[in-house]
């Protein structure tokens, strides 16, 4: 897939994060609004956007299946000692609604 953005065109999403930009994109002349001369436009990362980029560099780097907590489970399945606590489990939606309705 192709998109195309100020003269731009490319298929590959730009990388936030550990990389840094190291040439603005230039507009063909053709493309060049009224009174423009031609030059690089910036690009400006949001505090967000760098705070993202910083949890996702975090996710890469823990283990997407924790080993411990597998076998921990199934030997409490295969035991019949494995309980679920329905509070538990209501506290902790509850909290995360919390956490994600401060968001907006």
């Amino acid at each position: 897939m192709s998109s195309k953005i100020n003269g731009f065109e490319g298929s590959r999403p730009a990388t936030v994060g550990g990389s840094k930009v190291s040439q603005g994109v230039q507009s063909p002349a053709s493309d060049a609004p009224a009174g423009s001369s031609g030059g690089s436009d910036s690009i400006h990362i949001t505090d967000a956007a760098s705070q993202l980029a910083a949890l996702e560099q975090a996710t890469r780097e823990l283990p997407i299946v924790d080993d411990v907590r597998v076998t921990a489970v199934r030997s409490a399945l295969d035991q019949g000692t494995y309980t679920v606590s329905a509070e538990s489990v209501a506290d902790n939606l509850m909290q995360m609604e919390r956490s994600l309705g401060s968001l907006g």
